[in-house]
This record gives C-alpha cells, structure tokens and sequence, in this order.
C-alpha cells in the first residue's frame, strides 16, 4: 500500500551496528577545486534557501538534526533525542566534545542562542510557529516546549532546506545575511570569500565526528575532512565548466550541458553522474504587483502555456513532465489539479485576459543567465505569452541579485523563475513549507497568505493521521494551481562529473566534501 506521508518519523536510526568500524580516510591531503554553476552572495545559511548558498554552507554547519541518504530524519549534533507522550515537550542531549571553528565548546546555550536567531531571521521560520519556547536547562540539554502536539515537527526540524544550523551564541543578533564570517561545527571551515569568483573552505582539524555511525549518511553520519582544501569556484559558463573538468583545472562540476555528454563519456578520466529528478522548474508570481496580483490574470497565463516547449528549452530535452511539488516516485506525490495544468489553450488565455481587464502593461519576467534552465524557460514563457498578447518583458540579471529581488514584493517584476530541488527531495512538508507565511513565494499583498492555503498547511503540520495529513497536502497543491500561486513546468536531469582521481564522492543534494578523497 502506498505510504501516505509524515508518517511515524521518530523510529530514526541513532546508532551504527554494535562493533561496526568508523570510517578512515584513505588518503589525508590535496586541494580541490569544484565548479560551482552560479554565484552566491550569502553564506548565512539560516536566511537563504538557494542552493548556491547550501551548495557550501552546508560543509561548514551542522544542526541538532539531519536526513540521512534516504532522507529519514537523524540526529547530528544531538546524541539523544526524547519525546514526551503528549507530543509537546523535546529533549535534545547534545553530543560531547563538539567544538566551533574558532576552539569554542558548543553547549546549549550556542543552541538556544541559534533557535533565537532563526526565529527572527529564519528563511522558514514558520516551522517555529508551535513552538511555545526553548530551554537551556544545563550545558549539554536543550528542551523544545510545543503549544499543541505536531506529529510532523522532526520532520520539519531535520529540513535542510532552509536549516537551524548551530552557530556561536555570541552571533545571536546578527541581522539575516550579515554573518559574513560564518563560524560552524562542520569538518570545513571558511578561509576566503571572494562574491563573484570563489570560496575556499580549509579541513576543520578540530572537528569531531559523530561516533553513532560508521560512515557518511546524507548530510550526517560519521564525517572527516579528507581534503586540505575546497575551493568552489564559481563557473558560470557551461563551456567552461567542461573545458576545466578536462583539463583538471576542475576535479569536479554540479551540472555538465546534455550535448557535451557524448564526448566526455570518451574520456577515461571522468566519470559521469546523472541524477534523475533533480528539480522541478517552477515560476512564481508576484500577487501583490499588478497586473498578476490579478487572479484571472495569472489563469490567462497558465493557460497559455505549453510546457513541453518550455522544459525543452530548459533541459536540452532530457525531462519530463510533472504537475505539482513532488516527484512520480515519490510516495507524497498527488495528481491533484492536473486540470490546470499544461492547458496549451491561446483561445481561453485570450478570453481570460479580456475578463482580466488586461490593459497591455509590461509583465516583468525576472531570471538570471547563470543557471540557463531558469533563463531558457522564461524565454519561451516570455514568447508563449506575447503570442497571447501579453506585453512580456524579461529582466535578466545574476541569480544572487534575482534572489535579493525576489524577495520584495516592491521591487518591479511579476514571475521569478527558479528551480526547487531540495525542498521537493525532503517531502512534502518541506515543499508546501515555502508557500506558508511569512515570506510566501507567491509574495501575497501585506505578506498575508490565502486563509484556505494556510489551513491546508496546518492539517498537514497537525492532523494525527498519516492519511488525513496526506489529503490535506493534495489540497493545498490543489488551492495552489487553482490559485495559481506558482506554476511547475517539469522535472529534469542534473549531471555532475568529477575525475576519476576523486574517490568517495557521491551526488546529493548538495555537493559533500567529508569522506572524499584523492587517489594516491
């Protein structure tokens, strides 16, 4: 029977097999250069949900809980986790000998301090909302105090979407984005920042790895920084990226451009790694900026496009199509409002805007050129929209910077195209979480989100059965494509290679640089 989702997740694995031996590198040493496909400007992993953020931050923080490869929540720098029977009280035992970039211990005062931060700055900090408060009773306890039972609330703290990372209490006040010296837990530590070119992270020679398991697992397990260094070298142009993997001025690279497959596949010393559903390419409005804070306005829309042409152009043709926020394969994934999807209907679009009151006005497509999937598939939106007679512009500028706009309402554009990976992979918890307030993607007026949507998101945090909290999931994907709050075009591959001199690489989520090693 298919598994509804947010199921019982507190049978988690928290301990490797009795006797089981911990992993050893292979070999210590070496610099590694990976090339990265879009900038960043942020290293503050709290307030940013971009992957070109995670890509890095996410090797230089750790959290009280993580996913494993499967996904499955687990602990990291929590070695015990209890859970009353009501649900409503969490107490972490935080894992000992743990200590900061900077030789600080880590105690639960760097934990409070850390909750206290994200619940002011926090890119999701809605996952807080239930929360009634957290305690420090000593230096290795912390305690999470809920208002009401949420079956869901490990699987929305594990999220690394957007994750409570564990910093030093003395950062507690830093305002969203200005930790421009990030200090973690993690086996990497920040040596150099350069915005626009690079960062270099350097093996954290004081961390300690989590001796509950045996080996790396997702974000988490037993972890050592094999590697001197990690640089990631932003690479923006997709030539580029393939002419450094076969020279080995890259050991590795995030994303390699279909047509170049054929030759690399050639070449003895570089693997290639594909990986099946690595995001959904989506658009998102603006409902607070005429003339798509306009309901019929953004239907017009939806109904005007083809995504087989927009994921085409996207993907170099290696996709396929997907209403919704979850994969095929996935056991969240729900159907619900296929019907306003891929509608391809230029008649209904012009009827819509007719009734829209659509007078002509510029509609401002806000992309970026540094991931071309996103750039790609606004051209064709921006195309399939002028042949209905919408006055489509584009707005082309670098992913940080479309990032920072996005991000208010106020700032001239009406769809922002992006790719969500990550939050789709975690569940879809994870997934509907961006569409909750605050700071909804669909940018709603005064940031106040739909009443039906956020009662959707409540059943799916709060209903004690599995089945109830999986039917509430497909009605708020169905609010979602009714209301069309964001559009999904489809799913595509991702390709990522590396030399074959790298050892121990993986593809994840995010590009993990514990337990990789070079060949001697």
């Amino acid at each position: 029977m298919k598994r509804a989702f947010l199921s019982s997740i507190l049978m988690f694995a928290l301990i490797a097999p009795a006797g089981a031996k911990p992993f050893v590198c292979p070999h210590v040493g070496g610099d590694l250069v990976f090339g990265q496909e879009a900038n960043t400007d942020t290293l503050d992993q709290m307030s940013s949900s971009t992957i070109s953020t995670r890509n890095i931050a996410m090797n230089i923080y750790e959290s009280l809980m993580t996913r494993d490869e499967n996904n499955h929540p687990i602990l990291e720098l929590a070695s015990t986790m209890t859970e009353t029977p009501d649900r409503l009280t969490y107490t972490f035992k935080l894992r000992p000998g743990v200590v900061f970039h900077n030789n600080k211990k880590m105690t639960s005062a760097d934990v409070a301090a850390s909750f206290d931060r994200y619940a002011k700055i926090g890119g999701e900090r809605a996952i807080l909302d239930n929360v009634k408060g957290w305690d420090a009773p000593d230096p290795e306890t912390f305690v999470i105090r809920m208002k009401v039972a949420q079956p869901t609330f490990i699987e929305a703290l594990s999220s690394f979407s957007t994750p409570i990372v564990i910093i030093p209490a003395e950062s507690r006040d830093v305002p969203a984005r200005q930790l421009t010296a990030p200090i973690g837990t993690g086996p990497f530590q920040l040596i150099e920042f350069v915005p626009g070119d690079h960062v270099k992270l350097k093996r954290h020679d004081g961390y300690q790895p989590n001796t509950a398991f045996e080996d790396r697992t997702g974000l988490g397990g037993y972890k050592q920084a094999c590697l001197d260094t990690v640089t990631f070298r932003f690479v923006i142009d997709q030539g580029a990226r393939v002419a450094g993997l076969k020279t080995g001025e890259l050991q590795a690279v995030e994303d390699l451009p279909t047509k170049s497959l054929p030759d690399l596949r050639k070449d003895p010393n570089i693997a290639i790694l594909p990986v099946r559903d690595w995001w959904i390419q989506i658009a998102t409005p603006n409902a607070s900026t005429p003339p798509t804070d306009n309901l019929t306005f953004r239907r017009a829309v939806q109904a005007a496009l083809d995504m087989d042409e927009i994921m085409d152009a996207a993907s170099d043709g290696d996709y396929h199509l997907n209403v919704g926020f979850q994969y095929p394969n996935q056991p969240d994934y729900t159907d619900a409002g296929k019907e306003t999807y891929n509608i391809k209907d230029a008649a209904l679009a012009k009827q819509l805007l007719g009734e829209s009151g659509y007078k002509g006005e510029p509609v401002i497509l806000l992309t970026n050129k540094d991931y071309p999937p996103m750039y790609n598939s606004a051209l064709v939106m921006q195309q399939q929209m002028q042949a209905v007679g919408i006055n489509a512009q584009m707005n082309v500028v670098d992913w940080p910077t479309s990032v920072r706009m996005a991000r208010d309402a106020d700032s001239g554009w009406n769809f922002f195209f992006t790719g969500w990976g990550t939050p789709p992979a975690l569940g879809a918890l994870a997934t509907m979480q961006l569409f909750a307030d605050p700071n909804a993607v669909y940018r709603p007026k005064d940031d106040k989100g739909d009443p039906d949507l956020l009662a959707a998101w409540n059943d799916m945090n709060r209903l004690p059965d599995a089945n109830d909290r999986q039917a509430a999931f497909a009605r708020m994907q169905r609010i979602i494509l009714d209301n069309v709050y964001a559009i999904p075009f489809g799913t595509f591959t991702k390709v990522q290679g590396v030399r074959t001199t790298v050892l121990g690489f993986a593809p994840f989520r995010i590009p993990r640089w514990s337990n990789v090693w070079f060949s001697n």
